[in-house]
């Protein structure tokens, strides 16, 4: 479609369309419901970015995640399209203003976690929009079976009803037959067009080791690679901070990010990163949704995540321009000791979770039958030492009432001022005039955000007062003064999470836990788990595993550690898990000499073995455990 491509070569400067994405642009422009299935690095916002700048009214983007729905909102603005974001952190008068733009028609996409869409004042503001296109961000969410249920997202297809002639797209990167069903089902989805990208990453070789020292084995790794570009995954800021400590330690140029670090330094790692003027990142699952840089040479995984989805998408941030790559996960037998007790501490005693919900509102000053949508900040700390409940146990527990649709959670720790013009351009002369001591911020306000009036703006505190050549504590002070006298509506900056009442608080004893959120949440995620277990400890192709588990028919790859091992030699794994403990004691050299296999082999089998206790290493020999 001509229409489509020349949008995609203005906005993105782009003179095609990867493969599958210009059929899945045209499904959504004709109007048809959509599931587009794209492995990362797909290019799944183009495919309903571009069908929103063609057709007429504003396109609703539900999303999970709030940090790319930031960076999706910034880019569009910086390509001159206008674009919100509904989020938690912001105040009721900031949400009434960005729905009346969108009623009005003063935006053409409205970004939303599914949580909000549940608002009586969403509701009726949607009723009167003009929608253009609904899009189904990370769909595999609405599904139990999916490795980041969102039951809020079931609610979705309500929306339906007002909008029934208005085409549905949800996206995902991947998905199980199981979930792809459930995807339709519960969208209600109706004639549906299905797009699904090739799973198999054929550029990418797949290696799992097992280790005594990760650190170490990751540093030489980083070493031997030539200022090449990679990642490494952590699971914790912790092991983020201990990982980029010691290759700093040893000069080995390396960056950190994570969903604490405030909007700069986020911007600044990526920058460089993206420019190559960092060589390695190492960071949580917060860094890569989104970011599209082609040249990633390796993905190494510290710890491993708890499911095969989103190990599948972290390795595939590597090789995106096809050319060869390697995905590497380093494990411990304690790693999958410590990944099986986060698990049971996901889900504390339920009686516990209604009491830390009790002492959260206690805490937060809310009164019985009140605080429907309204957002306090949360000071998880504090909370700790004023009720001796423990950190954890209080965090995993309002995961799981954000899980119940009781309240909404924002963990990011971060939340930049946000302030928006309450008066009009006349008035607001007259008050610069009245006023000169602040004439000179409200210049460089109006001048350097021209929606400032519709509509509420993030300012950068720190660089504005360094242009106005004042003090930060002075630059709040003259927007506190302006608040005073109704100038501006501001949101001020905070490091705190907070957390919305979804309802109103319920009496002691009335809240229910939803068996979808618990019971069944607990038994799917024990499965997935195992699934990953069995991937890092199988002998089979990874790749094969991989295509396998999403219920794609995969083949041997070749090139996975398994493959290579395996390739010419005369036994097994399983076999040689058997052969070997009946010819020790022996040296590694003598075993390898005498079964005819490869020394890497050989060191796989006999690891296996110590771990299993069968055999042990003692001088220079391996020989039976007695």
């Amino acid at each position: 479609m001509t229409r489509s491509r020349e949008i995609l070569s203005r906005y993105w400067g782009y003179n095609s369309f990867r493969p599958l994405q210009e059929e899945i642009v045209d499904s959504v422009i004709y109007g048809y419901d959509t599931l587009a299935i794209l492995p990362t690095g797909g290019g799944k916002s183009i495919c309903f970015q571009v069908p929103g700048i063609a057709l007429d009214g504003i396109t609703l983007v539900i999303s999970p995640l709030i940090a790319l729905m930031e960076d999706q909102v910034n880019a569009l603005n910086s390509k001159g399209l206008k674009a919100s974001l509904l989020a938690s952190s912001m105040s009721y008068r900031e949400i009434d203003t960005t729905l009346d733009n969108a009623r009005f028609g003063n935006t053409q996409f409205l970004y939303t976690s599914p949580e909000r869409l549940k608002s009586d004042l969403f509701i009726e503001r949607f009723k009167q929009m003009n929608v253009g296109l609904i899009v189904v961000d990370e769909a595999h969410c609405i599904s139990e079976w999916g490795h980041d249920f969102r039951p809020a997202y079931r609610e979705i297809n309500q929306l339906r009803q007002f909008h029934p002639n208005t085409a549905v797209i949800a996206l995902t990167a991947s998905a199980t037959d199981r979930v792809k069903k459930d995807i339709i089902k519960e969208l209600n989805l109706k004639k549906v067009r299905k797009f699904e990208g090739n799973l198999e990453r054929n550029n990418i070789s797949y290696q799992v080791i097992a280790s005594e020292n990760k650190l170490n084995q990751i540093t030489d790794f980083v070493q031997s690679r030539n200022n090449q570009s990679g990642i490494i995954y952590c699971q914790t800021r912790k092991s983020v901070k201990q990982v980029v400590t010691h290759l700093r330690a040893l000069k080995l140029n390396a960056g950190f990010y994570h969903g604490g670090l405030e909007p700069d330094d986020r911007k600044y790692m990526l920058e460089n990163w993206m420019n190559n003027n960092i060589q390695v990142m190492v960071a949580t699952n917060a860094f890569g949704m989104g970011i599209d840089k082609p040249d990633v040479r390796f993905v190494l995984h510290y710890e491993v995540p708890n499911n095969i989805e989103a190990y599948y998408q972290e390795a595939g941030r590597a090789g995106r321009d096809n050319k060869e790559s390697q995905a590497i996960a380093y494990w411990e037998e304690k790693d999958l000791d410590k990944m099986r007790t986060q698990l049971t501490q996901k889900y504390p005693d339920l009686d516990r979770v209604k009491h830390i919900y009790n002492a959260v509102c206690n805490y937060l000053n809310i009164a019985i039958g009140s605080g429907e949508q309204e957002t306090y900040e949360f000071d998880i700390r504090r909370f700790h030492t004023s009720f001796n409940i423990p950190v954890s146990e209080a965090y995993y527990s309002l995961k799981l009432l954000q899980l119940n649709g009781t309240i909404n959670f924002t963990e990011n720790g971060f939340h930049p001022t946000r302030l928006k013009i309450a008066i009009g351009n006349a008035a607001l002369y007259k008050f610069q005039v009245a006023h000169d001591q602040i004439a000179s911020l409200v210049t460089i306000l109006t001048r350097s955000y021209p929606g400032i009036f519709d509509r509420f703006i993030t300012i950068n505190e720190v660089e504005l007062s360094n242009r106005l050549k004042i003090s930060k504590a002075d630059f709040t002070k003259r927007l506190k003064f302006l608040e005073q006298y109704g100038v501006i509506d501001v949101n001020y900056q905070s490091y705190l999470p907070k957390i919305t009442l979804l309802i109103e608080r319920l009496p002691d004893g009335h809240l229910t836990i939803r068996k979808d959120v618990y019971a069944t949440r607990k038994e799917v995620e024990e499965q997935k788990l195992e699934s990953i277990v069995n991937y890092i400890k199988k002998d089979r192709c990874r790749s094969q595993q991989i295509s396998e588990y999403f219920d794609s028919k995969g083949v041997e790859c070749g090139k996975c550690d398994v493959c290579k091992v395996n390739k010419g030699a005369n036994y097994t794994f399983q076999e040689l898990i058997e052969v070997v403990p009946t010819i020790l004691p022996l040296k590694l050299t003598q075993i390898t000499n005498k079964l005819e296999i490869n020394q890497e082999l050989a060191k796989r089998v006999l690891r296996e073995l110590i771990l299993q206790e069968v055999v042990k290493f003692e001088e220079e020999e391996f020989k039976l455990n007695s």
